[in-house]
């Protein structure tokens, strides 16, 4: 069972948001606050008593400390609440989910949509069940004015590129505003394998491993990949032990040497 904080300068809203809440049988506790600096106050006051909040659903335009300021300062708390943003404003999902945004919900409500939003806390923070650890996570996109989502299971690898990171899918590619080792860390679970400082690539998407003159390549889509002599013993070791351990079949690489030429360099 779930407790949670809602957080809504606007009244209405904020009541309107309790109530969808309440009546959700996962949500055992509904506290409300109408401004940043109450609910900042009230879950330092919480957590400070050793009492569990599992999440906070966050109106991001708020007077004074808004919601994703607010979300910043929470992120430093001993085991914080689980953020789920709450806005009238799309243009705003970017830097929700840089923050591990749970959900982004838009206003006006919709009580579907509270209740997935509900489902993915209780998931975020007991752990998925097999099946939901099956689902995609996406990664928002914005683009003139425009956020798409660009779903896990397309992406055959990533690359740095600044403090960006430029997705690759068989469609084209998307920059994202984060860094690569925060994808590593979001993704590993995953299969998304660190091949070089400044590549990760999808194990679903690899075809083939190959080398070339002491050098690794990876096949991954249509694209080759080249992997870095530091990493080359644990990328080969990496794709083996996970496709041994079972993958889809039409993920599994079509050639990956039995013994490695030894390696040259660092």
């Amino acid at each position: 069972m779930l407790r949670v904080l809602a957080v809504d300068d606007e009244v209405h809203a904020l009541s309107e948001l309790a109530y969808l809440l309440r009546r959700d049988a996962r949500v055992e506790r509904v506290l409300t606050a109408t401004d940043g600096v109450t609910a900042l106050q009230d879950m330092a006051a919480i957590i400070g008593a050793g009492e569990r909040l599992d999440g906070v659903f966050l109106d991001i335009r708020m007077p004074g400390l808004d919601g994703l300021d607010l979300a910043r300062l929470v992120a430093a708390f001993p085991a914080p609440p689980k953020p789920v943003f709450v806005t009238a404003h799309d243009d705003r999902a970017v830097q929700a989910f840089e923050l591990q945004a749970v959900d982004y919900l838009l206003k006006p409500l919709r009580p579907d949509r509270v209740a997935e939003a509900v489902r993915r806390l209780e998931s975020a923070t007991l752990g998925p069940s097999p099946a939901e650890a099956a689902m995609d996570d996406v990664i928002p996109v914005e683009l003139s004015g425009r956020t798409s989502f660009v779903p896990q299971h397309a992406v055959t690898y990533a690359e740095a590129s600044g403090d960006y990171v430029r997705l690759h899918t068989a469609e084209g590619t998307h920059l994202v505003r984060m860094s690569l080792a925060a994808l590593e860390r979001r993704w590993a679970a995953s299969g998304f394998i660190r091949v070089h400082r400044s590549t990760l690539v999808s194990a679903r998407h690899v075809t083939e491993m190959r080398f070339d003159e002491g050098r690794a390549m990876l096949r991954v889509g249509g694209t080759t990949v080249p992997v870095s002599r530091r990493h080359t013993r644990r990328v080969r070791e990496q794709l083996v032990r996970q496709f041994r351990a079972g993958p889809p079949a039409e993920a599994m690489p079509r050639h990956v040497p039995d013994a490695m030429p030894p390696l040259v360099g660092g």
